[in-house]
């Protein structure tokens, strides 16, 4: 595509999100082109607080599913679109309503904390949620000494090796943070020795013990923009790499790997960006029911802080 296509492109989206009175969220991960684009960029609980504080009538959400799915629980009011239908979560899918219930009847009486990554109905099935930045400060704020964690069980083990509460896991996990190895990172220190090691605590616990600084991408963001330190390994998904660069120049940032990319999170383009706003698709909707109780969640988290 020439780049005088992409302006094209870009010049009639950007008339179509004043038609529309569209806003353009964009996760950390996408395509730097699209982000390039966005109104508000940021995480996925971020983008959907922002939104619902907006006057907009539309939301494009340029993202996976759930994240889709929480912007509708936060703005029920609002037209949400996802520009790709297939864009979604393979941790997300590894749990569902009915799987979270039998789950729970393993464990009666126990309150659920569900990660954000996860579809209105699991979150209707729940308690409370969290996300990356605050899954500590919240389950610490319960009054239970055990829980069940739902459903990534990097983030659940990140969270029960700080706190004295059990926390019972679900084991589902994000295949490409998982695809970040211990031994991929040691190797990329001792190519970097001076580098600053950052890494998301949806990878594996080895991952984990190795970094400097555990952090959500807001945090990786603010953390990078915060301290003098001029080269970063940043485990995670390669996708944020994009902001940082832009945000800091002269800084460096390195890969532990080449297969730190997420093919969902790259299925969104300007042109399905452009086809969603013209055609007006595809629109996200969640049941009432599930958006009261999702709601209720997402709800108790945000009164923690």
């Amino acid at each position: 595509m020439t780049a005088q296509t992409d302006i094209e492109i870009i010049d009639r989206i950007n008339q179509l999100r004043r038609e529309r009175n569209a806003v353009i969220l964009v996760h950390n991960y996408q395509l730097g082109e699209v982000q390039d684009i966005a109104d508000f960029a940021g995480d996925s609980l971020e983008l959907s607080r922002k939104a619902a504080s907006t006057n907009a009538d539309v939301i494009v959400f340029c993202g996976v599913h759930f994240m889709a799915e929480t912007a509708k629980i936060l703005s029920p009011e609002k037209t949400v679109l996802i520009p790709d239908l297939h864009a979604g979560c393979p941790m997300a899918d590894m749990i569902d309503a009915a799987r979270l219930r039998e789950f729970k009847a393993q464990h009666p009486g126990l309150p659920v904390v569900a990660y954000v990554n996860t579809s209105a109905e699991v979150k209707a099935e729940s308690d409370i949620c969290v996300t990356s930045a605050n899954a500590l400060k919240v389950v610490e704020s319960l009054d239970a000494d055990e829980i069940i964690f739902v459903p990534d069980k990097s983030l659940g083990s990140y969270v029960a090796s700080k706190t004295s509460k059990k926390v019972i896991l679900y084991p589902g996990y994000c295949p490409t943070h998982h695809r970040i190895l211990a031994q991929d990172v040691l190797r990329a220190k001792m190519e970097h020795p001076n580098a600053v090691v950052l890494a998301h605590p949806e990878c594996t616990t080895d991952v984990v013990q190795l970094a400097d600084v555990v952090a959500s991408t807001s945090q990786m963001i603010r953390w990078v923009a915060e301290h003098d330190a001029e080269e970063i390994i940043l485990c995670t998904e390669r996708g944020i790499i994009h902001k940082l660069e832009k945000d800091n120049p002269g800084k460096r940032f390195y890969n532990p790997n080449s297969l730190n990319i997420c093919p969902n999170m790259k299925k969104i383009t300007l042109e399905k960006v452009l086809w969603s706003l013209e055609d007006m698709e595809h629109e996200v909707t969640v049941p009432e029911d599930i958006i009261t109780r999702a709601k209720k969640a997402i709800d108790g988290m945000l009164s923690i802080g």
